[in-house]
């Protein structure tokens, strides 16, 4: 949500005027700013964070899962994305607005829920920074030398360090990012060469690891329960479509990097990671063992191998990983919120804009929540609860949001072959994506409900651990009602739904005989290059 560029949206030739209700347009000037192309991309591809964050918050209940469980829980997230991914870009590129999220809730299903996905997204974000930083204060507990620090200092030092980045606007947050993306992907390339000559039997050691860790302990923890458990705490993605400069043009081109993504940063990099680290080794996160030093799979593989040094320098990655996600969410909270303040759903303090461009007052109020670092670990487990289930919400809701939009499309006498993008998943994909959706939704229930061992637990425990899973439920809920009752919003019907205010109109006849004379001036291995990525 780029509010400082949106902030400054006059009107454009070519586009409908928008309706305030929807969200104000997204700028289609071209963006000249390197910063600002660098943060595109970055947004646009988020997924290089994602195993190392994974690796530095395990799940606060101490939930396990097989290897097996592993890969297939994110084998079910990659396919889950890309349909929702494709989904969305078929709107974004046709409807390029701020605050996309609930923007389009608001336009294709109920303003009451494009209320509540607005405020879902930002809470999630703003609970996303405290977290961060606990997790970066675990991840330095690695050292003998910061162990011996008392951990309000670390959690300090990254807290100031994250603000400070973000206070100097979209230069520094981009210079940053562009910093923290090269180390975190080299890190996977190097881990991925690592990890299979080590497995093979090419490590110091001369140990052949293979597929053991499948055999013993077992590719799946506590039979079904385990994989659901891992589904169910499946992190989340930044999906910036519409701020793109050339939606047009980047959307089917990050795209189709989705699947190489998915492959690449979780499935090659988890499996091996799978096979050379015992799901039930003590010395991992909440394994009940006191040390709990080694909290970091990816380390524990480097260390297993025998390689001395290596394993702090990776667990130096993965703290770099985790102020790459500290850093976005204070950017992601503070640009939500200032969207929601200028659609009328926010206090308008929060909208408000310096001579810089920053949202000034959102930063100020994203980085303030911060300082729950400061809390007890135990109100870790519930800002988990908070922001946990909020990526399953916003993924469902755009799948809902592309299927209602076909609807209505097509019942205004539109075709598919008027849109400039189209979702190569197609409306099956978003139906697909939205049952995946609902799955996790089901299965997080579950494991609230009845999770491992609740026979041996009491009433209170197993309550606790079901609003620990399901919290952000009953506060999604909570939001859809108050603004439905407040506000007394209709469901939007399908021959009601608006297909025109901020449509971005294009001589799509035109722009695709460009391309196909642009296409045809490139070499044999540039074009297969264009086909798969």
């Amino acid at each position: 949500m780029d509010i400082d560029v949106e902030k400054k949206q006059e009107s454009i030739p070519g586009i409908v005027a928008p309706s305030q209700e929807f969200g104000q347009i997204v700028s289609t000037q071209e963006k000249t700013s390197f910063f600002a192309r660098i943060i595109d991309g970055f947004r646009e591809n988020p997924m290089s964070s994602a195993p190392y964050d994974i690796a530095s918050k395990q799940d606060p209940n101490g939930i396990r899962c097989g290897p097996a469980a592993l890969v297939i829980a994110y084998c079910t997230l990659g396919i889950m994305i890309f349909c929702t991914v494709h989904a969305l870009g078929e709107m974004a590129v046709l409807f390029p607005v701020a605050g996309s999220y609930s923007a389009y809730s608001s336009r294709f299903l109920d303003p009451a829920w494009g209320f509540a996905m607005g405020w879902n997204y930002a809470m999630q974000w703003l609970v996303t920074l405290p977290i961060e930083i606990m997790a970066a204060s675990i991840t330095l507990n690695y050292w003998q030398g910061a162990r011996d620090v008392n951990p309000c200092v670390w959690v300090t030092i990254v807290y100031v360090v994250i603000v400070s980045i973000n206070l100097f606007g979209v230069k520094g947050y981009g210079e940053a990012e562009f910093v923290f993306s090269i180390v975190k992907v080299v890190a996977t390339l190097g881990f991925i060469i690592f990890a299979l000559v080590v497995d093979v039997g090419g490590g110091p050691t001369g140990d052949y690891f293979g597929a053991k860790t499948w055999g013993d302990p077992g590719a799946f923890a506590y039979g079904f329960k385990g994989p659901r458990s891992r589904l169910a705490a499946l992190n989340w993605w930044v999906l910036a479509a519409a701020e793109a400069e050339n939606p047009r043009l980047a959307l089917p081109t990050a795209i189709k990097q989705v699947f190489w993504r998915v492959v690449l940063f979780y499935m090659i990099s988890l499996t091996f990671m799978g096979c050379l680290v015992r799901w039930d080794d003590p010395r991992l996160l909440n394994s009940g063992n006191s040390a709990n030093y080694w909290t970091s799979p990816f380390v524990l593989a480097i260390k297993n191998a025998g390689v001395g040094g290596l394993p702090s320098v990776f667990n130096a990655v993965i703290l770099i990983a985790v102020l790459s996600v500290g850093n976005a969410s204070v950017y992601g909270a503070s640009r939500t919120l200032a969207a929601l303040a200028d659609n009328g759903q926010a206090p308008k303090i929060l909208g408000y804009i310096d001579r810089t461009g920053r949202p000034l007052v959102a930063i100020l109020f994203s980085s303030a929540l911060g300082a729950l670092c400061y809390i007890r670990q135990e109100a870790w487990n519930w800002m988990f609860a908070v922001s946990g289930l909020a990526s399953i919400f916003t993924w469902r809701s755009i799948c809902l949001c592309h299927i209602r939009f076909r609807q209505a499309w097509k019942s205004h006498g539109h075709t598919l072959d008027e849109l400039p993008y189209k979702s190569q998943a197609g409306v099956i994909g978003s139906w697909i994506g939205f049952g995946f959706n609902c799955l996790v939704l089901v299965a997080q229930f579950w494991t609230g409900f009845a999770p491992i061992g609740y026979g041996k637990m009491s009433s209170s425990e197993r309550t606790k651990i079901l609003f620990e899973g399901y919290l952000a439920a009953p506060v999604v809920i909570a939001f859809y009602l108050g603004f439905k009752i407040w506000k007394r919003t209709p469901i939007r019907r399908v021959k009601d739904i608006d297909v025109v205010s901020g449509r971005r109109e294009i001589d799509l006849e035109h722009i695709l005989a460009e391309e196909r004379a642009i296409r045809a001036t490139w070499p044999w291995w540039k074009r297969t290059w264009n086909t798969f990525c």
